[in-house]
């Protein structure tokens, strides 16, 4: 590793603070990433001198997260600017064999499994960033057809295979930093699948969605039916951004370009350390003088109830000394006081017998006042119960009232028309009597007439046997 990052013979600090923060800043491989141009530089920590001291100091996660987040958008940096460079270079159509695609492939997916929430499943824990890619199609329609596509790919078996295709689609449709900057401005929705203090949940996100408009200038073609996605492996070849110390002529410059800034990083990281452990000094404290107040509330209780038990202890000391008293004297005058003691000693009894007859009397009277008010409790539900069925018979009264009335007005409507039917009936009946009497009328008419023409027929009869 020295022969990559050339040292320094500058001093480096010595304090065990210091060697806490540089061990804090570990990320992938137990090297720190920092930023030299255009190039990687990792520094090993193993190749710092650090008085380590015995105590141990308290690792802040969020400062640990921050580093790693600083860390992965500096790699995206580098991945993203080579990438660009190099397709530029080529002059042609980027494929899926490319190395510096691979590599930006590889810390793309670092960046979004960063801070995932892990899901528990039948399997046991599963981080997966597919889930949150899903999202895009509901904020970008133009994403729905990525994501029937990486769906209705038949050799993708898993999540992070998914995932895998959806980047590479992105990509080719040059919308990846468009999708990913709808992404990041939902932080609402984000929240279901990443922690607080995740990538995607802080600027350096932004940063990274920004970054990505560059791609667009390249083309790109994935052929993925015959990739196996599901079981690539996401290891960062750092060997393609690190900086050859023979390779320039100020080699030895840079080194220690490199180790000054590598001690300033070192010193901004302790100030970060710092603030945090204070911050945490200072939530501790607050915590304390909580406990302290609380603590205090809790010895006033104690010490008025401790100056309770002591006036209660002089009282039945008082007492004790009087029965004392009294049981010397008893003893001084038992000859003469035997009744009175025995009386005494009765009367005792008895007020005994009285204080557990009025505690019995007392808890029987407890016992009823919990059966009353559990008796007026449910009196009091059959009470609104029975309110609701008056209000519902009520209602139902109302309704078989306009329902009478509407039959009463019905009644009267059939009690006219049978009227108008009767008087129709008698109008009837006196036609008929009327055409009745008519057809008598015409039967006698039609008789006198038969009897005529029977009158006439003789008659011709009658002439015609003259006329022979």
């Amino acid at each position: 590793m020295s022969a990559l990052t050339p040292q320094s013979d500058m001093p480096t600090p010595t304090t065990d603070k210091i060697t806490q923060a540089a061990m804090e800043t570990i990320y992938l491989c137990k090297f720190r990433v920092s930023m030299d141009g255009e190039w990687l530089c990792l520094r090993e920590l193993d190749d710092i001198s650090l008085t380590p001291d015995p105590e141990p100091t308290h690792e802040d996660p969020n400062y640990l997260m921050a580093n790693e987040r600083m860390n992965l958008m500096n790699m995206a940096k580098l991945s993203i600017k080579g990438l660009i460079e190099s397709a530029l270079n080529l002059g042609r159509t980027l494929d899926s064999d490319y190395a510096p695609l691979q590599q930006f492939f590889v810390v793309m997916e670092h960046c979004l499994k960063h801070g995932l929430k892990a899901k528990k499943t039948f399997l046991g824990q599963n981080k997966s960033f597919w889930g949150p890619l899903e999202l895009v199609e509901k904020l970008v329609p133009e994403a729905a057809e990525i994501t029937a596509s990486v769906k209705d790919l038949p050799g993708l078996k898993t999540p992070v295979g998914r995932g895998r295709a959806w980047l590479r689609l992105a990509l080719m449709q040059k919308k990846l930093s468009e999708y990913m900057k709808a992404l990041i401005n939902r932080k609402d929705l984000l929240s279901e699948f990443y922690e607080p203090n995740a990538l995607m949940m802080e600027e350096e996100g932004a940063i990274i969605a920004g970054l990505l408009v560059g791609l667009n200038v390249i083309d790109a073609n994935f052929c993925m039916k015959g990739e196996d996605l599901d079981s690539q492996v996401g290891v960062i070849d750092f060997s393609m951004y690190l900086k050859d110390g023979n390779s320039t002529k100020g080699s030895e410059g840079d080194g220690q370009i490199t180790a000054i800034l590598d001690q300033k990083n070192y010193v901004e990281e302790l100030n970060r350390h710092l603030s945090a452990t204070v911050n945490n000094l200072q939530a501790k404290v607050d915590a304390l003088e909580k406990s302290n107040t609380k603590l205090t509330e809790e010895l006033a209780v104690a010490n008025n109830r401790i100056i309770t038990l002591q006036e209660e202890m002089e009282r039945v000391k008082e007492e004790s000394s009087y029965i004392l008293e009294s049981s010397r004297k008893a003893t001084k005058d038992r000859s003469a006081d035997g009744q009175a003691l025995t009386e005494a000693r009765k009367q005792l009894k008895e007020e005994t017998q009285l204080r557990l007859d009025v505690e019995k009397e007392l808890e029987a009277q407890i016992g009823m006042r919990q059966e009353m008010e559990l008796a007026m409790k449910m009196l009091e539900k059959d009470v609104c119960e029975k309110q609701d069925a008056l209000v519902a018979l009520r209602q139902q009264l109302d309704d078989l009232r306009a329902l009478k009335h509407e039959l009463s007005f019905k009644l009267q409507s059939s009690d006219m028309g049978v009227k108008q039917k009767s008087e129709l009936n008698s109008r009837l009946e006196e036609k008929t009597n009327q055409m009745a009497a008519t057809i008598k009328q015409l039967e006698q008419s039609e008789k006198d007439l038969v009897k005529q023409a029977k009158t006439l027929n003789s008659a011709a009869n009658k002439l015609i046997q003259k006329h022979h």
